[in-house]
C-alpha cells in the first residue's frame, strides 16, 4: 500500500495498531490516545502524526469516526520534502512534544475533504493523480506544521518557559545518548539527584529520563536504517552497542519487529542514495 485513507468507527478501532506507513490521524470529541505506551489526552477536533511502526491505542469517550490517512516512505518522502513543509522534528520524529495538535474546527474539516479529495484521485487513478495526491499530503502537512509552530510560539510569548533541569537534561541526552544511557550519568553531570531530575523530567516532557533515553536511541535507530546503507552491525556499533545481537534484542523490544524486517517494510529513502 503506497497510499490509503480509511475510517473507523470508535468502536471499532483496533486494540493495537501499527504499520509500517505513515499516519495522519483525525480525531474528534474527547478521549486518551497513547502512542508508544506514553499517554495522552485530547477534546475536541485533533490531530495526530504517526511514524512507521509506533504503537497507537486509543480510549474514545464519544462514538465520532477516526479517519486515517496512510502513505508509505517510498510514495512520500518526509525527508525530502522538510524544508517544503517543515514538518520534519516538528510533526513526526519529535520525542519531546506531544505527537498530536489541537485542530479549529474549520481546520478539521478542510484537512478531512482533502482526505476526500485524496480518496477521490485514488479512484481516478489517472496520470496526474499521483502528482495531485503527493501536492495534497504537502497541504495537510503545511498546514499542521503553521498550526503546531503556532502554538509553540504562543508558548513562549506567554512567558511559559521549561523547568531548567529537564532541558538541560534534554541537550545533554542530544549530545551522548549513544555512548551514555544510565540516567546517573545525566545526573551527575547536572550535579542533581536522580530523583530530582526524574521530577524535572516527567513533569516537562510526561516521560520519564529512561524512557526518553530509549526513545532517542530507538529513533536514531530507525533514521539510520531508512537513511542509510549501513549495516545493521555498523548502525549497532554507532549507537554503543557491542554487540549486534542485543542491539536487535533491543530494537525489537521497543518497536516490536526486528531492524532487518523494519528496514525491509519500511524501505531505505531516497534521501540514502543522494547521500552517498
Amino acid at each position: 500500500m503506497s497510499v490509503q485513507v480509511q475510517s473507523y468507527p470508535a468502536s471499532d478501532f483496533p486494540s493495537d495498531f501499527n504499520t509500517e506507513n505513515y499516519g495522519v490521524v483525525l480525531l474528534k470529541g474527547t478521549g486518551v490516545f497513547s502512542v508508544d505506551q506514553i499517554n495522552y489526552s485530547y477534546e475536541g477536533c485533533t490531530v495526530l502524526f504517526l511514524t512507521p511502526y509506533q504503537k497507537l491505542k486509543l480510549i474514545s469517550e464519544t462514538d465520532d469516526p477516526i479517519f486515517i490517512l496512510f502513505f508509505h516512505g517510498d510514495y512520500y518522502c518526509i525527508e525530502y520534502h522538510k524544508e517544503e513543509v517543515a514538518c520534519n522534528g516538528l510533526l513526526f520524529n519529535n520525542i519531546y512534544l506531544n505527537p498530536s495538535i489541537k485542530l479549529t474546527s474549520e481546520n478539521y474539516e478542510y484537512i478531512l475533504g482533502i482526505f476526500d479529495h485524496i480518496q477521490y484521485e485514488l479512484s481516478e487513478k489517472h496520470l496526474f493523480s499521483e502528482s495531485i495526491i503527493k501536492t495534497y499530503i504537502q497541504l495537510i502537512l503545511a498546514i499542521c506544521s503553521k498550526q503546531k509552530s503556532g502554538s509553540l510560539e504562543e508558548q513562549i510569548s506567554t512567558g511559559r518557559l521549561p523547568n531548567k533541569n529537564a532541558a538541560e537534561f534534554q541537550k545533554l541526552l542530544e549530545l551522548h545518548f549513544k555512548d551514555e544511557k544510565e540516567l546517573s550519568f545525566y545526573s551527575t553531570k547536572l550535579n542533581i539527584t536522580n530523583s530530582t531530575l526524574s521530577k524535572a523530567v516527567k513533569k516537562e516532557f510526561d516521560k520519564s529520563p529512561s524512557q526518553l533515553i530509549n526513545e532517542r536511541i530507538t529513533l536514531e535507530a530507525k533514521r539510520l536504517l531508512h537513511l542509510t546503507y549501513r549495516s545493521i552491525k555498523e548502525i549497532a556499533s554507532d549507537l554503543g552497542f557491542s554487540d549486534e545481537f542485543y542491539f536487535s534484542r533491543y530494537f525489537k523490544k521497543s518497536v516490536g519487529c526486528s531492524p532487518k524486517k523494519y528496514r525491509e517494510k519500511v524501505g531505505i529513502s531516497m534521501v540514502a542514495k543522494m547521500s552517498m
